[in-house]
């Protein structure tokens, strides 16, 4: 074997760190993971202060994606159902968000039609609480990846797009929602 062959043949061992190196370096990408399994499989889970939403698909399984809270005193808790699915859905900021900003939220106290700059992203899961009645708390997409990881939002719960979209195609309306 010359040195082009032995070289070539490494390839392979060599690529497989930096995979798992990839991997490793998006800590809030989509993976299935073990959850405890008292879980109701279909449901939501999200544990706020380590930033994570798990879908369950089975007993003990979850489907892990990393999600933005809200900020301050604006983390929301409790349980909820998803009583809306919204595909590229419109935005009004709320009377609270304009109070706090004014600056930032004024201009859209008539909404934004949704698209691909709207704060809500190409999906948006609207909860509700056990009257039928709109929490205003949204599982949503964002213009800003970035912010995931953070607590940064007035209160909803922000994925990346293409993990809403994910979430969005394989939860139905009535899906129990549980937020820490």
């Amino acid at each position: 074997m010359n040195r082009r062959q032995m070289l070539l043949s490494t390839l392979p061992l060599l690529a497989l760190p930096s995979v798992a190196w990839a991997q490793a370096a998006d800590p809030y990408a989509p993976t299935e993971v073990a959850i405890r399994d008292d879980f109701e499989v279909g449901s939501i889970v999200v544990v706020s202060r380590d930033f994570f939403l798990y879908h369950v698909i089975a007993p003990g399984r979850a489907i892990r994606y990393g999600v933005a809270v809200g900020r301050d005193e604006l983390v929301w808790k409790g349980k909820a159902t998803i009583g809306r699915k919204v595909e590229w859905p419109s935005w009004r900021p709320t009377p609270e968000m304009i109070a706090r900003n004014p600056a930032a939220y004024e201009k859209y106290k008539d909404g934004m039609p949704g698209g691909p700059q709207n704060p809500l992203g190409a999906r948006a899961l609207y909860l509700y609480n056990d009257r039928g009645q709109d929490t205003a708390i949204r599982i949503h997409g964002t213009t800003e990846p970035g912010s995931i990881g953070r607590a940064v939002s007035n209160g909803c719960l922000r994925m990346r797009n293409e993990a809403v979209m994910s979430l969005y195609d394989r939860v139905p309306i009535g899906t129990p929602v549980y937020v820490f």
